[in-house]
C-alpha cells in the first residue's frame, strides 16, 4: 500500500474582502461576488513566502506522519513564486525542518498544478522503491495585477504530503495526466505579474484538461461518480470548480467539504492540494477521493485516494485546513494590501 502517511496545511492570517477590492476599481462588489463566489482571500504576511508557507504546512505534516525527518529521502515544492530564480526553495525547507542532508530537492513549476506535480513525484519514487518517504508541496503567494480580475482571487497558503508505504491514512489507488500545449496563461522572465487570455482561459484550457484528465481517470479505474464520497478539482474561482464537477457527474455535495476557495481565494499550486486537506480533516476509513489539478499552459494531474483506519489516529495532531481558515483573521484595506503585495514601493 503506497500513499500519504501524514498531510499538513498552512493559511496565513492576513484578509482582504471582495468588496474593498471591487470599490477600489470602482466596480460593483455585489456583482463580482456572484460572478467569480468569492468574498474575501488570505494575503501573505510581509514575513511570508512560499517558502516560510511550506515550512508550516510540513511540520504539520510531520506531526501527523509521526515518522524522523531524516528519513524522508526527496522533498519537492510546487510554486508559480518561489522566492528564488536560482535557488531551490527546498533547500531551506529541509534545513527549518530536520530534513537531509542525504535528500534529493527540486522546485517545480507548472502554473497552479506544480503542487500536485509535486505529490505525483514524491509517490512514484516511494512506490519504485527509491526511498522510504518522499514529500510533495503545492504553495503560494500568487499574483494578480492591479485592477486585473486576478486581482480578487489570487491568494496565499500551500499543503505538504509525505507519501510512504507503512500506517498509510490515504491509499493512492490511480492516477493520470492529460497535458497539451495552451497558451492561456503565462509570465515571461522579469515580469512580476502574469497575463492571462480571458475568457479563454476557460473552455479551452480548465474545462478541457479537467474534463478529459478526469473522464479518463475513472475509465483507468472501471469507477463512476457514485462510487465517492468527496472530490474536489482546481479552483480559479468558487463557479469553475463546480461546473466541472457537474460535468463529470459529481455532485455539489461530494465537493462541499474541499470547496474552500470563496473564502480563500486561488493559492495557485496549492489550491487543490489544500482542497484535499480540507477533505482530509474530516473524511472516514474507507472514504474514496476523487482529485484532478489543473495548471494553464496547460495540464492536469488526477488522483484517486482511499482513506484508511490510521486517519483517525493523526487527525487532530496538527491544526486543520478550517481553523486556519476561519479563526484567527486579520482584516486589511486596500492601502494596506497594495503595502503588503509590494504593489506600492516606499523609499527608505
Amino acid at each position: 500500500m503506497f500513499g500519504i502517511v501524514g498531510y499538513g496545511s498552512y493559511l496565513p492570517r492576513y484578509r482582504i474582502k471582495a468588496d474593498d477590492i471591487a470599490r477600489q476599481w470602482g466596480m460593483d462588489p455585489e456583482t463580482i461576488k456572484r460572478g467569480l463566489m468569492l468574498y474575501e482571500k488570505t494575503v501573505p504576511g510581509q514575513d511570508e513566502d512560499t517558502i516560510t508557507i511550506s515550512v508550516e504546512a510540513t511540520k504539520n505534516a510531520l506531526k501527523r506522519a509521526r515518522i524522523n525527518p531524516q528519513d524522508i529521502g526527496a522533498a519537492y515544492i510546487g510554486s508559480e513564486s518561489h522566492p528564488y530564480a536560482v535557488k531551490p526553495s527546498a533547500t531551506v525547507l529541509i534545513d527549518a525542518v530536520g530534513i537531509g542532508p542525504d535528500v534529493h530537492v527540486a522546485s517545480f513549476e507548472f502554473a497552479c498544478k506544480a503542487g500536485s506535480e509535486a505529490m505525483y513525484l514524491a509517490y512514484s519514487l516511494v512506490k519504485a522503491g527509491e526511498m522510504k518517504y518522499a514529500l510533495g508541496i503545492g504553495a503560494d503567494t500568487s499574483q494578480g495585477a492591479p485592477g486585473d480580475a486576478l486581482e480578487y482571487s489570487a491568494s496565499a497558503g500551500g499543503a505538504a504530503f509525505i507519501m510512504g508505504s507503512e500506517k498509510v491514512v490515504a491509499e493512492i489507488l490511480f492516477t493520470n495526466s492529460y497535458t497539451s500545449d495552451t497558451p492561456d496563461f503565462w509570465r515571461r522572465e522579469h515580469e512580476f505579474y502574469p497575463r492571462h487570455a480571458a475568457r479563454f482561459t476557460g473552455e479551452p484550457a480548465y474545462f478541457r484538461h479537467i474534463y478529459n484528465c478526469g473522464k479518463r481517470l475513472l475509465e483507468k479505474s472501471k469507477m463512476n461518480p457514485k462510487d465517492f464520497k468527496y472530490a474536489v478539482f482546481h479552483m480559479p474561482n468558487g463557479k469553475f470548480p463546480q461546473e466541472v464537477g457537474k460535468r463529470l457527474g459529481f455532485t455539489k455535495e461530494q465537493l462541499e467539504a474541499g470547496w474552500i476557495v470563496p473564502w480563500m481565494g486561488n493559492t495557485y499550486s496549492g489550491s487543490s492540494p489544500t482542497g484535499l486537506a480540507a477533505i482530509l480533516d474530516v473524511a472516514q476509513a474507507g472514504d474514496k477521493i476523487y482529485m484532478v489539478s489543473f495548471g494553464s499552459g496547460a495540464g492536469s494531474d488526477g488522483f484517486i485516494f482511499q482513506v484508511t483506519d490510521e486517519i483517525n489516529k493523526v487527525r487532530d495532531l496538527a491544526p486543520k485546513l478550517k481553523d486556519y481558515l476561519h479563526e484567527n483573521k486579520i482584516y486589511l484595506d486596500y492601502g494596506q494590501y497594495a503595502k503588503f503585495r509590494h504593489k506600492i514601493i516606499l523609499n527608505d
